[in-house]
């Protein structure tokens, strides 16, 4: 069933937007047709390929790059893909046990737990990990695995996401702006009115730990491997209850 966001794609489109969706978090390079069709099944011609990405242009899911004649993903397509075309990989139990214990074990004192938690998602996602909790407690780890990552070689960029995190004031609004009811939420560099935060992407969560407000988020380029990261945030979620209850 095509959900409503989804209308005005025809399921071959959405096929389509998918392949070149995971082709450009795999190698963040723009996605030609050429390639589409030789490492997706899709079941036309190249030339079919090439004229449906020309619509998904004009439908704002996709945009040209300035350096091929590839596409790359706009944002809109990114939060379908995230909210209605991905699917969520199953967690292995190693992946389980070893965030279990890590955070285990501090479970005495919230403030080391909530460290703990910053530090294991930074590492599962290789990204930068922020946990703001109430009165403005901010942890993060992961700022190396940023340079791991081609959209942050740009010193205005990652000079604009050390701001952003010096601003606790923009990631409340950040997480105040939860546009659904899932779980996991995602935004992205062009909605966040900033020239120079356009490749970057922010997944969060926030709930409540003994009454207390908290948001985790984790910050990187668009390209998270979201199939994996968004299960691991709700296991890291579902432990924290766990063990506060």
């Amino acid at each position: 069933m095509i959900a409503n966001t989804m209308i005005d794609l025809t399921a071959r489109q959405v096929q389509i937007l998918r392949a070149v969706i995971e082709e450009f978090i795999s190698t963040a390079e723009p996605v030609g047709s050429e390639t589409v069709d030789k490492k997706y099944s899709i079941g036309v011609s190249p030339a079919t390929i090439r004229n449906e990405m020309a619509q998904l242009t004009k439908q704002g899911y996709l945009n040209k790059s300035h350096s091929s004649a590839g596409r790359v993903p706009t944002s809109v397509a990114m939060k379908l893909y995230v909210n209605e075309l991905m699917k969520e990989r199953d967690l292995s139990v190693a992946d389980e046990v070893s965030a279990k214990e890590k955070i285990w074990n501090s479970r005495d004192k919230l403030d080391q737990m909530l460290f703990q938690i910053t530090k294991v998602l930074a590492d599962k996602s290789q990204a930068l990990a922020i946990t703001l909790s109430d009165e403005y407690h901010l942890y993060h780890s992961g700022y190396a695995n940023l340079l791991q990552m081609p959209e942050f070689f740009d010193i205005k960029v990652m000079r604009n996401v050390l701001r952003l995190i010096e601003e606790e004031k923009m990631l409340e609004e950040i997480f105040d702006s939860s546009t659904n009811e899932n779980l996991v939420q995602v935004v992205y560099g062009p909605e966040l009115g900033n020239r120079d935060l356009l490749p970057i992407g922010i997944i969060y969560m926030s709930f409540s730990v003994d009454g207390q407000p908290v948001h985790i988020a984790l910050l990187g380029s668009s390209r998270f491997d979201y199939a994996y990261i968004i299960p691991m945030m709700k296991y890291v979620r579902n432990l924290i209850k766990e063990i506060v209850e």
